[in-house]
């Protein structure tokens, strides 16, 4: 007899936990997968990432170190993907708004439009169990690389992809350098996310979603260090799609039990639960509502709320 969300949450009873729809809608698609399909599919067990890596440098230097040799190819890139797919769903997760880095396009001779296709295949593979949304990813350390943005742009234009969202720190680029790109998405009905305020700065979130005209923040978690902020957060309901154990692994935050999604929430922000990078982090969407309910951040009651929140913008099959 199957169980609903707040029984599973409250007995710990991770399967039915799993089987309860939800979505995640911040997802990097290189690092998506779990870090044991990859092991398999290579052969050998692969270093496990530092319990604290400092910041996102660190989290680099581990990627490009361990993970980064085995799977920075077009067969790679692939592999990753479609096994990212079979993790989602068998997680339960029924809508992924997954990002896919320009930067992609490079494995494949035909470019963008050929990177589009192998996306549309999958989507198409797995469209019965799953919603993909394919999020065009654009780095702010390519701000200045002109092939890159002109690229970005032509992204855009081919009317495939749903949503973008620029990450990297955010002192590496100001938002309005990425004014125009974001500009031709609102255009082209794209959702608008930008990663912002994951580690300080709680003005610079308003600011970065005033000028690139956001709908969602991807982390955004140092907007609970302002009351202002948050208010305005909630105010025009810009969603923060928050990834707990990313935060926690990447020293954003000291523990868990203190992970400021409490405070976001608990001052009306909208906010969701997400992975970020899968093989890095270890935790499924799951896993992430299950441990924020046993460090006592929410209550199951909560978690589900949140839950239901999320779904909101899947149509149901």
């Amino acid at each position: 007899m199957s169980i609903n969300f707040v029984e599973a949450l409250s007995t710990d009873n991770l399967t039915a936990i799993k089987a309860a729809p939800k979505t995640d809608v911040h997802c990097h698609a290189f690092f998506s997968a779990r870090r044991e399909s990859v092991e398999r599919w290579v052969g050998h067990p692969l270093t496990k990432p530092p319990l604290k890596m400092k910041g996102v440098e660190g989290m680099m230097a581990y990627a490009d170190a361990v993970l980064a040799p085995h799977i920075k190819h077009r067969e790679g890139f692939e592999f990753v993907a479609a096994s990212a797919m079979n993790d989602a769903i068998q997680d339960g997760v029924v809508m992924l708004e997954m990002s896919f880095d320009i930067r992609l396009a490079e494995f494949y001779s035909g470019g963008i439009t050929e990177l589009c296709a192998f996306i549309e295949a999958l989507v198409e593979r797995y469209r019965a169990q799953a919603d993909l949304r394919p999020e065009l990813g654009f780095s702010r350390g390519n701000a200045d690389d002109p092939k890159l943005t002109a690229l970005a742009h032509e992204a855009v234009e081919l009317g495939f992809f749903q949503s973008i969202d620029l990450y990297s720190r955010q002192e590496v680029c100001p938002p309005e350098v990425m004014k125009p790109l974001f500009e031709k998405a609102r255009d082209a009905g794209m959702k608008l996310k930008a990663h912002v305020g994951e580690f300080e700065d709680a003005e610079e979130i308003r600011r970065t979603v005033e000028v690139l005209d956001l709908d969602e923040v991807q982390h955004g978690i140092a907007a609970a260090e302002s009351v202002e902020i948050m208010r305005w957060l909630s105010e025009h309901q810009i969603q923060l799609n928050v990834c707990p154990t990313s935060n926690l692994m990447l020293d954003g935050v000291s523990d868990l039990a203190s992970h400021p999604i409490r405070v976001l929430f608990d001052n009306g922000v909208p906010v969701t639960i997400n992975t970020d990078d899968l093989m890095i982090f270890g935790q499924s969407v799951s896993e992430e509502y299950r441990n924020l309910y046993q460090a006592g951040v929410f209550s199951a009651e909560e978690l589900d709320d949140i839950r239901r929140a999320s779904l909101a913008t899947v149509v149901p099959t």
